[in-house]
């Protein structure tokens, strides 16, 4: 799915219930409760985590009378190339090489996984 605005940043806990979302594709509140495995966490805390992700465009939702089903807008790939793309920009000038050669410096990344990009690279040419 090609988006038009820019995606929000999410808070760290957003993220986590995020994860379960696209884990779970289609899910109930009770649902990412169930998942977190707090059985303490307030309905309420979780609900409005969710109705925030939906006001930010990362989820929708189906109403059944009272209950809402939430499911993903955003693929968790479309989320992880944007934090990527966001990274790159703002730490290393919009330039994958520069990213990757600080990967390469810092031992971040060993040989066979810089072979393995250079396959991958060549695949997409």
């Amino acid at each position: 799915m090609k988006r038009n605005t820019p995606l929000a940043t999410l808070t760290k806990a957003e993220e986590e219930v995020m994860h379960i979302i696209w884990q779970l594709d289609r899910c109930l509140v009770r649902d990412i409760i169930d998942k977190l495995g707090d059985p303490d966490m307030p309905h309420s805390t979780i609900s409005s985590v969710v109705r925030i992700l939906e006001k930010k465009g990362f989820v929708g939702h189906k109403a059944y009378g009272k209950t809402h089903e939430y499911f993903p807008t955003i693929t968790k790939e479309e989320y992880a190339q944007h934090g990527v793309k966001s990274l790159m920009e703002k730490y290393f000038g919009g330039s994958p090489k520069k990213l990757v050669s600080y990967l390469v410096q810092s031992e971040n990344m060993n040989l066979k996984e810089l072979n393995d990009l250079f396959k991958t690279a060549d695949k997409k040419k």
